[in-house]
């Protein structure tokens, strides 16, 4: 394997899966760990560019602890790269994810309480009680019952969970309310649905078939280093720089507004194979 976005290894230590293929002082299993920080970016070196981020209760499996900072891989999605230590916990067996596009989690269960983090779609927790309207959580702190669901229930329309959304600020490798690029609106939309789903784009153009004929709800159009999901036979949403938001956009308008750009065409249009039936299905507040 030669792609860094997925190679772990750094030299110094490497995953034990990669004995006897790249050279290491060292070969590990990996840390398992969980994110306590509310988001938090993955960096290709410590303190360098990121290329994703990952989100609270998300896991993070650690090779290497080296000058404040953690290098590993996310174990869903394989990416390879750097956290910050601070934003690292022990593991835990998440028992529901945020299904709103952002929530917080309160000191008490009030309203009125203080807040204490942020959350946003698809973070995972531990709820270990109820209080009210509220739900306890593992490590302390109450969420908003309405904001979460338990972690065995998917959502049926990736498209309804991209159009939550609408309007977020495009962020560059960004994967959260805060923000969220194109590919990593496409990821959550998908995972949101029991689909497995690379982050990158240029991977995401191998998921399902080409689509010959007509276009339908669901399917994914490809630019070099771009990709938008279709809406309807007219119009298609993604997280684009040229809005610099998560916007609707007219399929046609949006295909000659990238030429026109210097992007080139649409590379390729992919239908997402359907998820497995799960016994319990999810729509999201206000859907």
């Amino acid at each position: 394997m030669t792609d860094r976005r997925f190679l772990r290894a750094n030299g110094r230590v490497a995953h034990v899966s990669l004995e006897g293929r790249v050279q290491a002082d060292r070969f590990v299993e990996g840390e398992p760990c969980r994110v306590t920080a509310s988001v938090c970016d993955l960096c290709r070196a410590p303190c360098g560019p990121r290329d994703k981020q990952l989100l609270r209760g998300w896991p993070f499996s650690v090779l290497e602890r080296r000058d404040g900072w953690a290098f590993g891989f996310d174990p869903v999605d394989g990416y390879v790269g750097y956290l910050p230590e601070t934003a690292l916990g022990p593991p835990f067996r998440p028992t529901h994810r945020v299904v709103a596009r952002a929530s917080h989690v309160y000191a008490e269960p009030d309203v009125k309480a203080p807040e204490t983090a942020a959350l946003s779609y698809f973070s995972e927790l531990r709820v270990t009680g109820s209080a009210g309207r509220f739900l306890a959580l593992h490590g302390g702190g109450y969420v908003p019952a309405q904001h979460v669901a338990p972690v065995d229930r998917v959502a049926e329309d990736p498209v309804g969970i991209a159009e939550m959304f609408l309007g977020t600020p495009y962020l560059w490798g960004g994967d959260s309310a805060g923000g969220i690029d194109c590919s990593g609106l496409v990821q959550l939309a998908l995972r949101a649905t029991g689909r497995p789903c690379p982050r990158d784009s240029d991977q995401q153009m191998t998921l399902g078939a080409e689509v010959a004929g007509e276009l339908a709800r669901g399917d994914l159009l490809f630019w070099k280093g771009h990709v938008a999901m279709v809406v309807n036979a007219a119009r298609l949403i993604h997280a684009n720089a040229h809005h610099m938001a998560v916007v609707h956009e007219g399929t046609g308008a949006a295909i000659a507004r990238i030429a026109a750009q210097g992007d080139g065409p649409v590379l390729a249009r992919r239908r997402p194979a359907r998820p497995p039936e799960r016994a319990t299905s999810l729509t999201p507040p206000g859907g």
